[in-house]
């Protein structure tokens, strides 16, 4: 039995086999006992949307307290910290304008830019001088809060209070970096893959692969295509497995599909129960099961600006980009028993099936969640607020779970929304796509163009690219820990990877180079706490673990929900191999944001 080589804190943990410890071969709660590399049983993935670093952890752990909820930080908190406070770069900043603090009467912001180009621009090869030129929202639209030079500031402990008291209790990366630059789809598709590359244009009225060869290439969805029309995803195509992509499929915006493997591949390969869980993702109408028909998503909640926001979004959803591990119809599952195993909903959920499984004590054995988009952080539509809201409840209650003794809760961002950080990261995967980007300029800046040969040969996959906040919440995280390990986005994957002894993912997924979360555990002392904020991020109770007993729970129907499909085999739909027209893809649907705001996405979310 492998042991877990990357977790070079845990030594002890190696050859585990006979006299190994208890927990090694013990069930994981959900019908399977897979043998796992830690005491880990339960990987919990809370994947939020467009935060720097800087944006909230520049002052950390010192903040204001001149409005907002007080914090106050324990005097045992790491002094070094690579924080812009620690940096000097609060007042003498080479960029246009210096930073700022945001107060928490300015949650609602302006949506930076954030795509693959600018951003590598504003770092300006390390100089990090160039975000107002490259990144800056501009003139904001609206009631959402602007200045200029907003795309510098930042938000402290009195908003973002719930973060500053999970870094307080628990464990905090300052080196954690988006596996390459771009928008939120190269970022999930990184966090189940590791991999950007192997895209092909769909076109969303036939579900055929689009032609290869046009006077117009579709160079929003294929990067740098080769000959066979096979590229690398560097914007936010919605994906071609999805009733609701391309607004319940009425769009005429072409979809992307992936080719390789994922985690959710590989899991599903050494019997590992797994599921993406999504708020909104159960349909508002559900599927007719007539062939050409589409479940539609457009329910909708209300964030703390007052705006109405569609909760799913397409594009942030990335198992739907690869035909096995779709759920196009978003069929609920069956029964809680079936959450994380195969049936008809094929490892895609809705949030409220989480909170059912957890309930119950049938947590997967490794789960990802997606806040509905008023509560997932991204500008424009929500804010630091909303998020602390979506954080705080799902973490409250898998701490007063069964399951959390086991559980290993990861806080991650899909990218940095283009909010400054001085943090530079040199690239070590090169790119030198010349092709002209939306800036003007070679879409590949001179430091990408200058780094190492691109893996496999993949353009468009220039990184690690903007740094972004990385926390471990577990009995088994470090207490008050800062590690300074180099990490990236397929960081996550590949512990799991480690734990589950899978394997890697290959064809150059970043799971294989990318840095170890070891520095965040301590699997030999275990903290043993439970750590229960209020609403507000303000802590509510610390103590020991209580045990809990599981309940009994169901499945939580949508609004008019009606297990009306015709076909619930994912593999009735088209495989879409390259250079073969692949047939009607039962697929479609709705972006799912709002107004504006989600159309000057398009263009760079």
């Amino acid at each position: 039995m492998r042991s877990l080589g990357a977790l070079a804190g845990a030594a002890a943990l190696t050859a585990l086999g006979t006299g190994a410890p208890a927990w090694a071969a013990a069930p994981d709660g959900h019908g399977t006992r897979s043998s796992t590399a830690t005491p880990i049983k339960h990987v919990v993935v809370l994947f939020d949307e467009n935060i720097s670093f800087d944006h909230y952890f520049a002052t950390y752990p010192k903040a204001a307290n001149t409005d907002g909820t007080k914090f106050t930080a324990s005097k045992k908190t790491p002094k070094d910290i690579d924080t812009l406070a620690n940096a000097g770069l609060l007042t003498k900043n080479p960029n246009q304008y210096a930073p700022k603090r945001l107060t928490p009467s300015q949650a609602m912001t302006c949506d930076q830019n954030h795509a693959y180009g600018p951003e590598q621009y504003a770092y300006n090869g390390g100089k990090n001088d160039q975000f107002v030129q490259n990144t800056d929202s501009g003139k904001c639209s609206g009631n959402l809060f602007g200045e200029p030079g907003l795309v510098m500031d930042y938000y402290d402990g009195n908003t973002v209070t719930g973060l500053w008291n999970y870094a307080q209790h628990y464990a905090l990366n300052d080196r954690s970096y988006s596996s390459n630059y771009g928008p939120s789809t190269p970022g999930a598709l990184n966090l189940v893959s590791g991999q950007t590359h192997g895209v092909i244009s769909v076109d969303p009225a036939t579900g055929t692969e689009n032609p290869k060869q046009t006077s117009t290439p579709d160079s929003y969805t294929v990067q740098s295509p080769d000959a066979k029309g096979v590229g690398t995803v560097v914007n936010d195509p919605d994906p071609a497995y999805d009733d609701c992509s391309g607004k319940d499929h009425t769009s005429k915006n072409a979809l992307a599909a992936m080719q390789g493997q994922n985690i959710g591949d590989v899991l599903n390969s050494k019997k590992v129960t797994w599921g993406w869980f999504q708020g909104g993702f159960r349909p508002s109408t559900a599927w007719d099961g007539k062939q050409g028909d589409y479940a539609k998503c457009d329910t909708t909640h209300t964030n703390v600006g007052g705006a109405a926001v569609v909760d799913y979004s397409p594009h942030h959803s990335p198992f739907e980009y690869y035909k096995s591990t779709s759920n196009p119809h978003h069929l609920p599952p069956k029964s809680v028993d079936e959450i994380g195993h195969n049936g008809q909903a094929n490892h895609n959920y809705d949030l409220t099936d989480f909170d059912a499984a957890l309930k119950a004590g049938k947590l997967p054995a490794v789960s990802f969640l997606k806040a509905a988009e008023y509560q997932d952080g991204h500008a424009g539509y929500s804010d630091p607020i909303d998020e602390q809201h979506f954080l705080v409840s799902e973490i409250n209650a898998i701490q007063k779970s069964p399951q959390w003794k086991s559980t290993a809760v990861v806080i991650a961002y899909d990218d940095s929304d283009g909010w400054y950080d001085h943090a530079y990261a040199k690239p070590r995967n090169g790119s030198t796509d010349t092709s002209t980007g939306s800036n003007g300029k070679a879409t590949d800046s001179p430091a990408c163009q200058a780094g190492p040969a691109p893996a496999g040969g993949y353009q468009d996959r220039c990184g690690p690219g903007t740094r972004q906040p990385l926390l471990v919440v577990s009995p088994y995280s470090k207490v008050n820990k800062v590690d300074h390990t180099q990490t990236d986005q397929s960081s996550i994957i590949r512990f799991i990877e480690d734990n589950w002894h899978t394997g890697r993912i290959g064809d150059h997924s970043f799971d294989a180079t990318a840095g170890s979360m070891a520095g965040m555990f301590d699997f030999r002392h275990p903290n043993n706490k439970q750590v229960l904020l209020n609403s507000d991020g303000s802590v509510q109770s610390v103590g020991p673990i209580h045990p809990v007993k599981a309940v009994a729970t169901s499945i939580t129907p949508g609004p008019a929900m009606q297990n009306t499909a015709a076909s619930t085999d994912a593999s009735s739909f088209p495989a879409l191999p390259v250079g073969i027209a692949a047939g009607a893809l039962v697929a479609a649907g709705g972006t799912g944001t709002f107004l504006t705001l989600r159309r000057r996405e398009r263009a760079g979310a």
